[in-house]
């Protein structure tokens, strides 16, 4: 009998604790699973360190088609995969400013993009990505990727991902992919910078240390 009644106690325990499970699990908004890291480049596709990138046109936020093309004194471009919504993207907004600023007249503009589907992430539709824009004084061209086609060929998986791109005879060559820098949630308490790191690499000639790291941001968002 105390037997039966032990296991009647545990039972409830149990479903007791399942039920609160259940109820964190459903307050996990879906649409924003934001950390998820990609931590092992080989298991993603698209490009890789030393693969020729091919360009692109895509619709900006100025109503025009844009490309890599567009700079043909560029030495390169700092690629970068991001969007309105994500919290992660809207912390490097103002980095990503910065690095235009400090390398666009070196040879090295920045040209981001956003990948996600505004059927699924209404806030990353084109006429909010103008808004954005304005509100914080993009200097460089912000791209739709309509019909998401750009993406999967780089192999971005998250807002924001970097790829730093050199010309070399002709061809734009993946020279760094992954995250700006080492501390997304506090620009003044960076330590390691690897975009900079990178382009410096680059303009002085020399070997890039560290060419690969982990992006962590938002997933992008497909139908």
């Amino acid at each position: 009998m105390l037997k039966n009644v032990g296991l009647a106690i545990l039972c409830s325990i149990a479903f007791v604790a399942c039920k609160k499970d259940a109820k964190k699990i459903e307050a996990i908004d879906p649409i924003e699973e934001v950390i998820e890291p990609v931590n092992d480049f080989k298991e993603v596709s698209g490009y890789k360190i030393g693969d020729q990138a091919t360009d692109f046109s895509l619709i900006g936020i100025d109503d025009k088609k844009h490309s890599l093309a567009d700079f043909p004194e560029a030495k390169g471009y700092i690629v970068i995969f991001t969007c309105n919504h994500c919290p992660y993207a809207k912390a490097y907004e103002e980095r990503i400013v910065a690095l235009d600023q400090k390398y666009k007249t070196l040879g090295y503009p920045v040209v981001a993009i956003n990948p996600n589907d505004p059927v699924v992430q209404p806030e990353d539709g084109l006429e909010l990505m103008k808004e954005r824009a304005k509100e914080k004084g993009f200097t460089f061209p912000y791209l739709l990727d309509e019909g998401q086609k750009i993406y999967p060929q780089y192999g971005a998986t998250k807002t924001p991902h970097v790829f730093l791109l050199q010309k070399a005879e002709g061809k734009n060559i993946v020279k760094y992919i992954g995250a700006i820098d080492d501390n997304y949630e506090d620009a003044s308490q960076v330590s390691v910078k690897y975009v900079e790191n990178a382009v410096d690499a680059l303009l002085a000639g020399k070997a890039i240390e560290q060419t690969t790291t982990v992006a962590i941001g938002c997933s992008i968002k497909v139908k």
